[in-house]
C-alpha cells in the first residue's frame, strides 16, 4: 500500500468526520433539487454542501485528495483517493424517504481499501478494512455464511422499462421475473449503498446493481467482500471500479442468483425491436 497514515488510523479519522455531518445530513431531509444532472437525476444544495466540506476536511487530515460525485476530482487509479457519494439515494432523500445515506471509500491504485457507508435516517454506520470483519456502529458482524436464493431477500437496482444502453429496461424487467420466481423477496430501495451495505451485513442475501459509478459502488463492494461475500459484474467477471454493474452476494446465493442472469443471454438482444 501508499497510504501515508495506518488504515486503521484512516478510518477513525474518515469515522468522525462522516460523524460530523450528521445533524447537517439530517436537517436537510426534504431539500429540493438545485442542480439538474439528467432526466430524474439532480443534487441538492446539501449534496453540494456536504461534498465541499468532507473534501476539505478529509484532506486537511489526510493529505489524500477527494474524487465526488458532483465536483469531481483525481483519477481513481492513481495512489490513494478518498471517492465520495456525499448522498446517496438523493431522489429519496429529496423526497422525505430514510433509505439515503453518505458513501465513502478509500481507494489505493484503483484498489478498494476501506469502506464506509453512512446512514444518518436509521441510525447505523456500516465500516470495513479491506481484511474484515465489517463493523455495524462499532460491533464486529460475523462473516456472512453460505445461503441459497430460495431463502435470500434480494436488493434490485434502478428500474425503468424504457431504459437503454448496456442494461436495457426490458432485460432487467426479465431478471425481475425470473428473481421473483426463485428468491423470498424482491427489495427496491432506491440507494446502491443501502443494497451492498445490507447485503455485507447479511440482511439481504444479495443485490443486483445496474449503475457502474465508483462513488456509489466502491464502498459497499469492499463492504460485502469484508464480510465474506462475492462481488462481481453480471457477467460474473470480478469486480473492479472500472465495471459496469454489480452482483453482490452470499457465497451460495451469488452463484444462483449468476445461473438466473446468464440463463438470460446478451443483454443487447433485449433493445427495443431486437427481444427474442
Amino acid at each position: 500500500m501508499s497510504l501515508p497514515l495506518d488504515p486503521q488510523r484512516l478510518l477513525r479519522i474518515a469515522s468522525g468526520l462522516l460523524d460530523g455531518t450528521h445533524d447537517r445530513f439530517v436537517a436537510g431531509v426534504g431539500a429540493p433539487s438545485a442542480i439538474q444532472k439528467g432526466p430524474d437525476d439532480f443534487a441538492t444544495a446539501v449534496d453540494l454542501e456536504l461534498e465541499r466540506r468532507l473534501s476539505a476536511e478529509l484532506f486537511e487530515q489526510t493529505g489524500i485528495p477527494v474524487h465526488g460525485e458532483e465536483f469531481g476530482g483525481p483519477d481513481l487509479d492513481d495512489g490513494p483517493v478518498w471517492v465520495l457519494d456525499p448522498i446517496d439515494g438523493t431522489f429519496n432523500y429529496s423526497a422525505g424517504l430514510p433509505s439515503a445515506g453518505t458513501l465513502l471509500a478509500l481507494l489505493d491504485d484503483g484498489v478498494p481499501v476501506l469502506g464506509l457507508t453512512w446512514l444518518p435516517l436509521t441510525q447505523q454506520r456500516f465500516t470495513a478494512t479491506v481484511d474484515g470483519p465489517i463493523h455495524l456502529n462499532g460491533i464486529a458482524l460475523p462473516r456472512l455464511e453460505e445461503r441459497s436464493l430460495g431463502d435470500s431477500m434480494i436488493g434490485f437496482g434502478a428500474f425503468n422499462i424504457a431504459s437503454r444502453g448496456r442494461t436495457p429496461g426490458l432485460y432487467r424487467v426479465r431478471i425481475l421475473e425470473e428473481l421473483s420466481r426463485v428468491s423470498s423477496r424482491i427489495r427496491m430501495h432506491g440507494a446502491t449503498g443501502i443494497d451492498l451495505a445490507y447485503t455485507a451485513s447479511g440482511v439481504l442475501g444479495g443485490c443486483v446493481v445496474f449503475g457502474h459509478q465508483a462513488w456509489d459502488n466502491a464502498a459497499g463492494a469492499l463492504l460485502v467482500k469484508a464480510a465474506g461475500g462475492v462481488v462481481t459484474d453480471l457477467a460474473g467477471e470480478p469486480w473492479t471500479i472500472e465495471s459496469k454493474s454489480v452482483v453482490a452476494a452470499s457465497p451460495g446465493a451469488h452463484e444462483e442468483l449468476l445461473n438466473v442472469i446468464s440463463a438470460l443471454g446478451d443483454p443487447a438482444d433485449f433493445l427495443e425491436g431486437r427481444v427474442r
